[in-house]
């Protein structure tokens, strides 16, 4: 079974990638997979490198499928905790392994993005299970969901996310619900999920603004640094 890890950065990310990355190379190595960071060169399926935006460099996992049997995605902007198990093991080969975003103060809105590209696109009966592939484990069946769909790829509010949302609908494709401890932004911490400490959690991801209770006036930067000492000293 041949295993990759990716991550996606460019230098304008390096002040949190210098912190990041070699933790999640150090799990990389336990987990028997290779790493791979895919930046602005990389070839992407032919997909438009949308405003700059790091997202749809991830299409060039089309590609990476000629090679790996199954690649663990997982965002630059996070932190893998001590104790997080192998993400390989916890999710079944051939199942798509992500956590649901369209819950507590993100329901409505998630709800609406899910609606918007099937009012556009065509309606495939997709209502629930907003997926944030920040963390995302996929498997070599899943290819076809980093194809454009009627010559483009999505481009609307929730990018990347939403377009593969539909797609693995739309080919009746099996999602994994990981638990959000594989995933923890901000909106887990919030009172709808009884303030949870990111600390608990396996994977800290530190995604947009990152507006944990404790941020203060502290930048990512400094919060993820500061979070990297207090959990490996």
């Amino acid at each position: 079974m041949r295993l990759l890890v990716v991550t996606r950065a460019d230098s304008r990310v390096k002040e949190i990638t210098k912190l990041t990355h070699p933790i999640i190379k150090r799990f990389t190595k336990q987990w028997n997979a290779d790493f791979l960071v895919i930046g602005p060169d990389a070839d992407c399926n032919d997909c438009s490198d949308w405003k700059g935006r790091l997202h749809y460099r991830i299409m060039k996992l089309y590609n990476l499928f000629e090679k790996y049997d199954r690649i663990a995605n997982i965002d630059s902007d996070t932190i893998i905790n001590k104790n997080c198990p192998n993400l390989f093991e916890i999710v079944p080969n051939g199942k798509f392994g992500v956590i649901f975003e369209d819950k507590g103060t993100r329901l409505e809105n998630r709800r609406r993005r899910i609606l918007g590209i099937q009012r556009a696109w065509g309606d495939i009966g997709w209502r629930t299970g907003y997926i944030n592939t920040g963390v995302s484990i996929i498997s070599q069946s899943h290819r076809e969901i980093f194809k454009k769909f009627k010559g483009q790829y999505w481009e609307g509010r929730g990018y990347t996310d939403v377009h593969f949302g539909y797609q693995l609908h739309r080919l009746d494709l099996e999602i994994f619900e990981l638990d959000w401890h594989f995933n923890h932004m901000c909106m887990f911490s919030e009172r709808w999920n009884e303030s949870a400490s990111r600390f608990d959690s396996y994977i800290l991801h530190y995604a947009g603004k990152a507006r944990f209770p404790d941020k203060g006036n502290r930048s990512k930067v400094r919060m993820i640094r500061d979070d990297i000492e207090r959990i490996y000293g």
